[in-house]
């Protein structure tokens, strides 16, 4: 697995993988003369239908003859990507956990529900903000 996100230019816009660029809001790394030089290159745009952005965890889905290009995220613009990118009950249970930082009342419940929708430990502690331990202690 690599720490860096990827666009990707995918042969079939009707894919389901990664998410549209355009969708997350202002990312930095599309103003990079990397990101403009590469679209240029392949003779796309930012809001091309083709055009996608996937996170570093799902890296390994990216077919081998599909143009790529790695970029850096901050951490808000990757929290945004993964969030946009999870399946949409994942996605409210997520919004669950960023509201989970400013109450604890059933939190244990809120974490087990999480762990069992699939909702990886570690991204649990990252919307949280709970000791990644805190989080695997529940699993168990």
């Amino acid at each position: 697995m690599t720490d860096d996100a990827y666009l990707v230019l995918l042969n079939d816009p009707a894919s389901m993988l990664g998410t549209p660029p355009a969708a997350l809001g202002d990312l930095a790394c599309m103003q990079t003369p990397a990101v403009r030089a590469w679209l240029d290159a392949q003779g796309v745009t930012a809001s091309s239908p083709a055009l996608r952005l996937l996170p570093p965890e799902e890296t390994r889905a990216i077919p081998e003859d599909v143009e790529r290009l790695p970029v850096p995220l901050g951490e808000e613009e990757l929290s945004r990507l993964r969030h946009r990118a999870a399946p949409e009950d994942v996605a409210r249970l997520e919004e669950e956990l960023l509201a989970y930082r400013s109450c604890t009342d059933g939190r244990e419940a809120l974490l087990t529900r999480a762990l069992a929708a699939g909702v990886p430990a570690h991204r649990i502690a990252e919307l949280t903000g709970e000791d990644p331990a805190a989080v695997e202690a529940v699993a168990r």
